[in-house]
Parts: structure tokens; sequence; C-alpha cells
């Protein structure tokens, strides 16, 4: 592996073309803020994922106002753009509008090359359900895809974690029969699963693969409500993750209008440290 990638994850968006999301939300808002955050860093950024459930009711004019924010963003940035199909998501705008394709009802599964880096993105989507499915035809071209391995490695992309969640309302509308993936990964040069959907961040394994499963971009899940119901949060945030040499790093970072606790000069701060270590 000749340099680190630092990919910038984004899930659950649920963008809406006008108004609040769920009265409340400005979840248009809350991606271009998670975007503008990431330029003003200044920092390398190899790849902006976004892993489903992008436009909340799946409408040509959601995806455009996303499209316009990940264009802007990815240009200054120099950063390629990849993206997922979620349950909230509709095939024939998500391709008309948002990846700039011919419309088709056909699942989105798809290749991106970063360098010597593959991300493989997987529809798991079924039309008008909750739940996810991998089919055996998709699972028979993911096969085939990674049949070869990468120089860097491959990233996957889905939207359905293929890891169970500690939120109830997610029983039942995961992915289901994680176990024929997990099949196909064994062996394979798969070096990360990122996935969405739970609103909550979540890490685990499959098939001895590290699983990420991000924060909502648009709003949180509780994980510790009370036994009897199910919260929606108003927390945002979006991940970070570093694939290195040997290992990787995924750091969530939070969205916040409060003024910062401190904010100091990092070249002082680092000096004051050293001088009193040891």
């Amino acid at each position: 592996m000749s340099n680190r990638y630092t990919l910038i994850h984004l899930t659950d968006v649920h963008a809406v073309a006008d108004g609040l999301l769920h009265d409340s939300i400005d979840s248009t808002g809350a991606l271009r803020t998670a975007l503008d955050t990431v330029v003003a860093a200044g920092q390398p950024v190899d790849a902006i994922i976004l892993s489903g459930d992008i436009a909340e009711r799946g409408d040509e004019p959601s995806y455009r106002l996303v499209a316009e924010a990940l264009e802007s963003a990815a240009s200054r940035l120099g950063a390629a753009v990849v993206v997922a199909m979620g349950n909230h998501d509709e095939r024939r705008a998500f391709r008309a509008a948002l990846v700039g394709v011919e419309p088709s009802g056909e699942p989105y599964d798809a290749v991106a090359w970063i360098h010597g880096l593959r991300v493989v993105t997987l529809d798991t989507t079924v039309p008008g359900a909750h739940h996810g499915e991998l089919s055996g035809d998709q699972l028979k071209w993911l096969a085939a895809t990674l049949a070869e391995p990468a120089a860097d490695g491959s990233v996957l992309v889905l939207h359905h974690p293929p890891i169970p969640s500690v939120l109830p309302m997610m029983n039942g509308i995961g992915l289901r029969t994680p176990e024929k993936l997990a099949e196909v990964l064994a062996g394979s040069d798969v070096r990360l699963i990122v996935a969405g959907h739970t609103h909550s961040a979540t890490s685990g394994t499959l098939a001895g693969v590290p699983v990420w499963v991000g924060p909502g971009n648009a709003y949180g899940a509780d994980t510790m409500a009370p036994a009897d119901r199910t919260r929606g949060i108003p927390f945002q945030a979006f991940s970070r993750i570093d694939i290195t040499e040997d290992g990787l790093i995924t750091t969530v970072v939070p969205l916040s209008s409060a003024p910062p606790v401190y904010d100091l000069d990092t070249e002082e701060l680092l000096g004051h440290l050293a001088s009193h270590s040891g």
C-alpha cells in the first residue's frame, strides 16, 4: 500500500427538497454543514461515501440538492463520490438525479476505484419494504468482482447492516441472511464493510471483516430509550475512516452549533504537553 486513505462516510441523510424532516430537522442543511466541516478542515480526503437513505421521499428534487452539495465539496477536496441505495431511496430517481445515469428499476450495484482501493456498493433494498436482502445473482456478482484482489484491498458499502442492532425496532428490518454474504467475503480482500440504517454508530465483524455502521447525518437513534419507547434524538454526525497499511481507524465526527469547550493553537498545545511529559 503506497499511502493511507481517508474516507468521509455519511449515511441516512434523509434530504428533503423543501420544509423540515419530521417537522423539526433541516436534514439537507445538516448534509451541507457536514460537507462544509470536511472542506474547512483542510485535510486530504480521498472519497465521500453515502450509504443510503439519501432522500427521505426518494424524489428527484431532493437528489438534485444532494448532488449539487456533493459536487461542490468533492471538487474542492479533489475527492471521489460513492453512493449506495437505502430503503427510503427510489432506484429510478436515484440514478437519474443523483448518479446521472439512465433510470432503471434494477438494483444499483457498482464498483469505484480510488487509486489501489476498490469500493464496491451493493443495493440491499427491497422496493416497498424496510428490511434488506441480497439476491443470489448479486452475491455471484460480488464473488466475481472480488475474485481478483485489489492492490490496497476493498471496501464494501451497503445500507442494511449485516450485524445485529441493540435497537428493538431493527429486529427484522436489517439485512436478512447475512451468513450468505459472509460466505462470499470469507478469504476475500474486503477490509471493511460500511453501512447505515440504524442511525447509531456501531461496530462489529462479519466473516472476520470489520463492520462500521455510521451515525445518522439527519438525526440519531436513542439506544438507551426506555424499553417501551423508540426515540429519534437531535444528534447529527458523520464518520471519518482512515485506512492504513496495517489497519483502519473509524472516528465519529459530531455536528454542533454550540461554542467549543476550548479552541487552542495545536502547535502551542503540543509544545506545552511535551514540556510537561516525563
